[in-house]
């Protein structure tokens, strides 16, 4: 994304060379490539602001990644060729110019809004420009335990995690394809390119396992390198062999080869096109968190970039209609919308009185499209292209040539108007950057929705006191009246966790089992341990729908766990999650059809509510936690009596109803 390459004469046939801010531009620029770059930086978009459209949309980067390898191999070996030497010192340079002008506006801007805003979206913000400014941003996220995939704590800088990869990649590239460029045999260097590609994507394939969260093989700049080393060995490949679209049917009379090579030109169009429907199917169907993406998928997303660039270049119809009109426009400014979009998006959401549904995520995502497009159009036409072609120093000597030039104010005005617009950019620049100092030191240490749950964890701790102090009482015959809860045993997620201060205040006595991320799936097993130490007690409350969809085989393994002799009583989920519906309609049929089974209705008792929910929008505070309790006493409440037992772990109720 640093330069365009163009096919430029070097002898009877042509070769790829590259015009970059200190080449001088010849020959044709070749085409598709702005178009390419419009349609990656579209899916990108649309997969972030629009979720539903495209569950795959995320392979755009993969795309990037292909086009990136692709233009800055072509750069580093033209100029070696043309010149006899390369100085990596020049090529970061270069990097550094056509990197920072638009990025170090989206970070001051982004993280002063964020401090006026407050909020979850500050915490662990320091780390997180650290990594933005040492292009480590996807090592620091891996530390921190972030979710590329995830839908937790909004992360404001997430997107910087691919500008990191691509960054690390050209750190060692160069000097690596200079140790390359001392193989005289091409097909040696392409094959060694090749094994390279391959040991990171089955590194990645390796890494990643089912069910689990992918974001390390994801992030992972050994195992997201073949997308670059793809491009890389394109442009290492195109090279030696020319421009197929220049041999014509002389060429092709002349040997078998040479026939081959003109067939395969003469459908380069069709290849192309079918490389495009090959991402666009990708887009459409490959999802985030199957093994497919990891092991293969991603691989042929950027085999498929590599035939449409290779397509493209050879100009044609094919080319020209990748270069649309629409498409080459966004292209030309992808890097600043790819920039702009994700932290807008990341701060509107907390300021968007759209709501959460369908409808009001469209909203949110059009506004933001909006801001976006017109910031990477403003990032593009004032900053990126005058310092890409000038340098910063004749950037600024060239505005202030343009301010001084025009006559719209007479004499003395006109003579201090620069240095007003001068001031007036430095006052700017550091009000933005005392905000962003600002956002780092005022950052809470942890997000709300956390700290509700430390809260939670907290008054566990407590119970489990008062519980072991009162074993002594009762060693020394001093028993305890019981309590309200005495009969309940409950497991849940981190939404119960939250509550459990106001579950232990409405139920006295009941036995909290709760953990974060915990899903469905682990309540067989921990009743059964219950059960099978005597604790099960004759009333279950689960409240495990927050984390993944509920299996029906979990539910009907619960059920043999409780046995038909206990009530059970099931939390529905809220949250903005994909599977919530899904949940919450599967648990709603489950009580419906079994008479010991009731359903606390939990989603529709907060709905009117959030206002009292954390930042997450899913756990609750002391008042959303109060909201919780009572949706489970009104469930309780449904629950149909039964007889009586001596003890609370027996397989019959003591008490079924509490009261």
């Amino acid at each position: 994304m640093t330069s365009s390459l163009r096919i430029a004469p070097r002898s009877p046939a042509t070769a790829v060379t590259v015009s970059g801010p200190d080449v001088p531009a010849a020959g044709r620029r070749l085409s598709g490539l702005d178009g390419l770059r419009g349609l990656a930086v579209t899916l990108v978009v649309v997969y972030h602001m629009f979720p539903p459209v495209l569950q795959g949309g995320f392979i755009g980067v993969d795309i990037f990644f292909v086009i990136s390898g692709f233009l800055i191999t072509g750069l580093i070996v033209a100029e070696h060729e043309g010149t006899g030497r390369f100085s990596p010192r020049r090529f970061w340079q270069r990097r550094a110019r056509r990197l920072l002008p638009a990025l170090v506006p989206v970070v001051l801007v982004a993280c002063t809004v964020a401090w006026l805003l407050g909020g979850d979206v500050l915490v662990g913000l320091g780390w997180k420009l650290f990594g933005a400014a040492t292009f480590s941003y996807n090592w620091v996220s891996m530390a921190a335990n972030s979710r590329y995939f995830g839908l937790g704590q909004p992360e404001l800088l997430r997107n910087l995690w691919s500008l990191a990869v691509e960054e690390q990649f050209y750190l060692f590239w160069p000097l690596l394809l200079l140790l390359l460029l001392r193989i005289r045999r091409p097909g040696l260097r392409l094959a060694l390119v090749a094994v390279l590609a391959l040991a990171s994507a089955a590194w990645m394939g390796i890494g990643f396992h089912p069910g689990s969260d992918p974001t390390r093989v994801y992030y992972g700049s050994d195992t997201h390198s073949f997308g670059l080393l793809i491009g890389a060995g394109l442009a290492l490949l195109l090279r030696p062999l020319g421009s197929v679209a220049a041999l014509g049917g002389a060429a092709a009379a002349a040997s078998p080869a040479a026939t081959a090579r003109w067939t395969l030109a003469a459908t380069r169009p069709w290849w192309g096109a079918a490389g495009v429907a090959g991402l666009l199917a990708a887009a459409i169907w490959l999802p985030a968190d199957a093994a497919t993406t990891y092991r293969g998928g991603l691989l042929l997303v950027s085999i498929c970039t590599a035939v449409v660039i290779w397509a493209g270049a050879a100009g044609g119809r094919f080319g020209r209609m990748l270069d649309s009109a629409p498409l080459r426009y966004l292209g030309e400014r992808s890097y600043g919308l790819y920039l702009w979009h994700w932290p807008l998006l990341v701060l509107m959401q907390l300021v968007a009185p759209f709501g959460r549904g369908p409808a009001s995520i469209a909203a949110t995502g059009l506004l933001t499209l909006a801001l976006a497009l017109a910031a990477a159009v403003i990032s593009h036409r004032w900053l990126e292209m005058p310092i890409r072609r000038l340098g910063l120093r004749g950037a600024a000597v060239r505005l202030r040539a343009r301010v001084t030039s025009r006559e719209s104010a007479p004499g003395t005005l006109r003579r201090y108007r620069p240095v007003a617009a001068l001031v007036l950019a430095a006052a700017a620049g550091l009000m933005l950057l005392a905000g962003t100092v600002a956002s780092v030191v005022t950052a809470p240490t942890v997000t709300t929705a956390q700290a509700e749950v430390l809260r939670g964890q907290q008054a566990l701790a407590r119970a489990a006191g008062a519980a072991s102090a009162q074993a002594a009482r009762d060693a020394a015959g001093v028993a305890a009246e019981a309590g309200r809860g005495s009969n309940i045993t409950a497991v849940g997620d981190s939404v119960m966790l939250a509550s459990a201060a106001e579950l232990q205040a409405e139920f006295p006595g009941i036995a909290i089992d709760a953990a974060v991320s915990r899903g469905m799936d682990a309540a067989p097993d921990i009743l059964a341990a219950q059960r099978a130490a005597g604790t099960l007690r004759p009333v279950v409350l689960l409240g495990l729908g927050t984390n993944g969809a509920v299996d029906p085989d979990d539910l009907a393994a619960i059920m043999r766990v409780i046995g038909p002799s206990r009530g059970l009583i099931v939390v529905n989920a809220f949250a903005d999650r994909d599977w919530t519906v899904g949940v919450n309609e599967e648990l709603s049929d489950f009580s419906a059809r079994r008479s010991q089974v009731v359903l606390a209705d939990w989603s529709g008792a907060i709905a009117p509510h959030v206002d009292v929910l954390a930042d997450d929008g899913i756990h609750p505070g002391s008042t959303g936690g109060a909201i919780y309790a009572d949706s489970v006493a009104t469930a309780l409440k449904r629950l149909p009596g039964a007889g009586h037992s001596r003890a609370p772990g027996a397989d019959t109720l003591q008490a079924f109803r509490v009261r």
